[in-house]
């Protein structure tokens, strides 16, 4: 339902320097506006399927496609419609396949999203701060809350603590080196095929399927490496259409969240399960808050109500873990 966000990363696909050998589309869409734009488009190797209901979600359009990826294709990279690459994303995010054979999927890094500074000599890190390796980038209001409550994550960005709640891996900074990690984003990932055969996405998550991504990053993680490379650079735009609402999108945070913490930790201890409830407990009241600060009072206060009601629901009756 975004052709025009979809042409625009077909576009940047276009100008890659070593551009993909199938590219496969897998539409959703409840209308043909898609289907359409690609008629009048000319993209060389470019296949197109309209699923109905029965394959759409994220999660099963997904499976849908790696059904449809020949035998002779070694990587298969995932795309969201609102993404731009930069003209080496793909020959970068190959290179890391090459340098470490032993890589079972390599995510590539967003490069619009956060400001980052070379940390300058003896430079002291405010609270409103984080550092890493080298670089520096502001923190925002939730993590300096969770510093000052002794809640922060305990482990590197892109690795999960073991009450959950972690940092994502645009913590990691844009220095251009590979990290080594146990999660990373869906919609600027890829595997090889042989992982994609063997290990399908869940379906749990139904619909827009809010973490899918790290419930299979974190799967995968138990049986071999993955890898960012901060240089396979790419624009992401946060297209607003296709979203669910804001109650069901905090009800999702929660659910979700809880699910693949489990998945990762299936017995967590009564320490990191009171750090887990905790910390959700404090970003619902900071939703809370924000209705009562921000220009978009009704999202805040419809997302915080969402987040409360999932919290709620995993306490009476918690996902089945598949």
């Amino acid at each position: 339902m975004r052709p025009k966000p979809l042409l625009n990363l077909l576009e940047s696909v276009n100008a890659q320097t070593r551009y993909p050998d199938a590219i496969i589309i897998v539409d959703g869409s409840t209308n043909n506006a898609t289907r359409k734009a690609l008629e009048l488009a000319d993209f060389k190797g470019l296949v197109y399927y309209q699923v109905e209901d029965e394959d759409r979600g994220l999660t099963k359009q997904r499976n849908f496609g790696i059904s449809k990826v020949g035998t002779d294709i070694d990587v298969v990279c995932f795309l969201d419609d609102d993404i731009v690459l930069t003209p080496t994303y793909f020959s970068t995010l190959l290179e890391t396949y090459d340098q470490y054979p032993d890589a079972l999927g390599v995510g590539g890094y967003i490069i619009n999203d956060v400001n980052w500074q070379q940390l300058k000599n003896s430079q002291t890190i405010a609270t409103d701060q984080f550092a890493y390796d080298g670089w520096v980038r502001k923190d925002g209001y939730r993590f300096v809350l969770r510093k000052k409550l002794g809640l922060d994550a305990d482990r590197p960005p892109g690795f999960m603590p073991t009450f959950a709640h972690g940092r994502s891996v645009s913590f990691l900074p844009p220095s251009g080196k590979i990290y080594k990690v146990e999660q990373f984003m869906g919609g600027v990932s890829s595997y090889k095929r042989t992982v994609l055969e063997a290990q399908k996405f869940s379906e749990y998550f139904e619909g827009y399927g809010l973490y899918e991504d790290a419930d299979y990053t974190l799967r995968l993680s138990k049986k071999g490496e993955l890898y960012v490379h901060t240089g396979a650079k790419l624009y992401h735009y946060h297209e607003a259409s296709g979203r669910p609402n804001r109650y069901a999108y905090g009800k999702m945070v929660v659910r979700n969240g809880w699910y693949v913490w489990r998945v990762r930790f299936p017995e967590p201890s009564l320490k990191a399960r009171f750090k887990w409830n905790a910390v959700s407990f404090m970003l619902t009241l900071i939703r809370l808050s924000n209705g009562l600060t921000s220009s978009k009072k009704k999202e805040a206060f419809t997302e915080a109500a969402g987040r409360f009601v999932g919290w709620l629901s995993v306490l009476v009756n918690p996902p089945k873990r598949k």
